[in-house]
């Protein structure tokens, strides 16, 4: 939430300038849940439907009626064998739980592709993509914008972004370059640049550090009058508790690091831990397409599976 907040204040001045740039481009994800319904399977399995098979293709399945539901997921079992050994084992179901999951930055990269390769082959130069952002602006030096120096360290940290995104270094982007540098929380290599793009954010007086009224200053400013909400106490707490693990007073960028970008809970891989204890009936850490049929409900839905709720309003819920 604190780091949205942040990128949604980057997205108020984009929105200003009518630029082209993504809303994904600015924005650092934490690690999604696989769905966002409740995990309790005594009352449904409409959670591990949607991990399964991703949120809107679970929609799908649940206007099937229960013979196209098997035979469709009997489909899927097939594609999940990569080895073709007739078992589905932990380390293929994650997999497959964890690229459902991905389609969504795959959408996103898809969406604005073809936006900015101008020349339609196959790649985005660092040329395009500013050209296409800022082309107008770079023209007049930002002299229309307000406050143009906000835009020229945009400018200036999109070619960093860009540069480092650019493994090989030409200066273009394949499809995988161009998703690192949408959605640098995603890669690895990229995290260097997320922490200091969050530093830069929130280190108002350029020290290097962050101290507790940067932290808080990032996600709350007080207005005359207003009392200060609990959880901004609550948050104090955690920068002196949590975040600041050294207890020097400030978070440098290892701890700023440990903050935006911690180490989650792989969802994805407890899903497939939990799909495999369910439905492996012989016990011996693998699932057959037998298996997986027999308890075909808990991967996926159809017209008999809604417990008796109303599919449209379901899905205006969804």
């Amino acid at each position: 939430m604190m780091v949205l907040l942040r990128s949604l204040v980057c997205l108020c001045f984009l929105a200003a300038a009518a630029f082209a740039v993504p809303a994904q481009e600015k924005r650092i994800h934490h690690q999604a849940d696989l769905s966002d319904r409740a995990h309790d399977d005594g009352h449904g399995f409409q959670y591990d439907h949607e991990a399964f098979l991703g949120k809107e293709e679970a929609k799908t399945f649940d206007q099937l009626t229960p013979e196209e539901s098997k035979d469709k997921l009997a489909k899927i079992v097939e594609r999940i064998d990569t080895d073709k050994d007739g078992y589905i084992n932990h380390a293929e179901l994650h997999y497959w739980i964890k690229h459902r999951q991905r389609r969504y930055i795959a959408e996103n990269v898809n969406k604005h592709w073809k936006d900015y390769d101008k020349n339609q082959d196959g790649k985005i130069g660092w040329e395009e993509y500013k050209n296409t952002t800022y082309g107008y602006y770079l023209d007049e030096e930002f002299d229309d914008v307000e406050d143009k120096a906000t835009y020229k360290s945009m400018l200036t940290r999109d070619e960093r972004r860009f540069k480092t995104a650019d493994r090989d270094g030409d200066g273009i982007a394949t499809r995988e370059e161009f998703t690192a540098f949408l959605h640098p929380e995603e890669y690895d290599y990229m995290r260097d640049v997320v922490v200091q793009e969050t530093m830069e954010d929130i280190d108002k007086n350029g020290d290097g550090m962050v101290d507790i009224a940067e932290y808080i200053g990032d996600m709350y400013t007080s207005e005359d009058g207003d009392s200060e909400p609990d959880w901004v106490q609550t948050e104090k707490k955690h920068f002196s508790e949590f975040r600041d693990a050294n207890k020097d007073g400030y978070l440098d960028a290892g701890e700023v690091a440990h903050w935006v970008l911690p180490g989650e809970v792989d969802h994805a891989d407890n899903e497939a831990k939990h799909l495999i204890h369910e439905t492996d009936t012989d016990k011996d850490q693998k699932i057959t397409k037998k298996e997986i049929l027999a308890n075909w409900n808990m991967f996926v839905g159809s017209q008999a599976t809604n417990y008796g709720e109303d599919l449209t309003k379901r899905h205006d819920e969804l």
